[in-house]
């Protein structure tokens, strides 16, 4: 396997789970050394509600959001003060973006930090419980799953859309909660294969999120962002970042734009990439990137012995 061959990608929301990363970290400091570096700029024990939860707090968008950004770059800093590696490019799902950033030089770890809790508390207040939804569609696609959230708005005040196009044959769409309902009903009566609600407390990915979205240009505005030293894949525009401007736009986009997780696989493959390792909690990226290529070569890094069979990978 050479460089040129190989990426690395970050999960998003839906991969944290209590006691996440426990094994590594009996093993290797650098876990315990970036959570504490995190719950000091936070002021909260965050690796205390990774291992003991409760997961309804661990689930709450403003916690989940910094404690992946912490698991994902700690096991990226073990990797790094080990094998140190140099992948031809980099991605993460949604959240997992800001890993990407900041693995790649392009954001310092403490502001990713920062950025991302406030991201989880505008996104969170955006939408009042109760009013938005998502919900996933597995075996139908693009055309069908966008038809259908057409017929299932009854009026010009709703809103229901993709929001994350996570492998092929799985669609996940978000909106306003009786359109997501009328969705799954619709999705299930054209013969998908499964339709049902996704249990999350924001409608992420779709129109409903504009609100988030002016308040995290204000944030963004006043942090700093360079040019990332390896290509890293906005969700957005399924092209690699060229600097600051480029940086904000795509982070800002995102909040309220599609998740592209099939055309950002895609494009790795068409640039040569056969091996991607998933760097952080879960196994979920590892999944989707399974049925999007069967030919893809997948590692994760979600428990020790994944860990330690990237660390002994043979790179040029």
């Amino acid at each position: 396997m050479t460089n040129k061959s190989f990426s690395i990608v970050f999960p998003g929301q839906g991969s944290q789970s209590v006691g996440m990363l426990g094994d590594i970290a009996a093993q290797f400091g650098e876990v315990k050394e970036t959570f504490t570096e995190a719950s000091d700029l936070l002021g909260y024990d965050m690796w205390k509600l990774v291992c003991q939860g409760p997961a309804e707090e661990l689930d709450k968008t403003t916690h989940t959001q910094p404690a992946l950004l912490t698991g994902s770059y700690a096991i990226w800093r073990i990797l790094q003060s080990r094998k140190p590696l140099k992948p031809a490019m980099l991605a993460g799902h949604s959240l997992g973006e800001y890993t990407a950033l900041v693995c790649a030089g392009a954001l310092a770890f403490s502001d990713a930090v920062r950025i991302v809790a406030a991201r989880g508390q505008y996104m969170q207040e955006a939408v009042p419980p109760g009013i938005g939804a998502m919900a996933a569609i597995i075996g139908l696609d693009e055309t069908q799953v966008a038809a259908i959230c057409k017929q299932s708005v009854t009026s010009e005040d709703e809103i229901l859309s993709p929001a994350n196009f996570n492998s092929i044959g799985q669609i996940v769409v978000a909106g306003h909660q009786a359109a997501v309902i009328r969705a799954v009903a619709l999705a299930k009566a054209q013969g998908a294969k499964l339709a049902t609600l996704i249990p999350v407390s924001v409608p992420s990915h779709c129109e409903l999120m504009r609100p988030a979205a002016v308040r995290l240009v204000e944030l963004l505005a006043g942090m700093t962002l360079q040019q990332p030293m390896i290509p890293v894949l906005s969700n957005v525009d399924v092209m690699p970042y060229r600097g600051a401007d480029s940086i904000r736009d795509g982070l800002v986009r995102q909040l309220y734009s599609p998740v592209r997780w099939v055309e950002m696989i895609q494009q790795m493959i068409q640039a040569g990439v056969s091996h991607i390792t998933e760097c952080g909690p879960g196994k979920v990226l590892t999944g989707l990137n399974k049925r999007i290529d069967k030919s893809l070569q997948l590692m994760a890094t979600s428990d020790l012995a994944g860990l330690e069979a990237v660390l002994t990978l043979e790179t040029e």
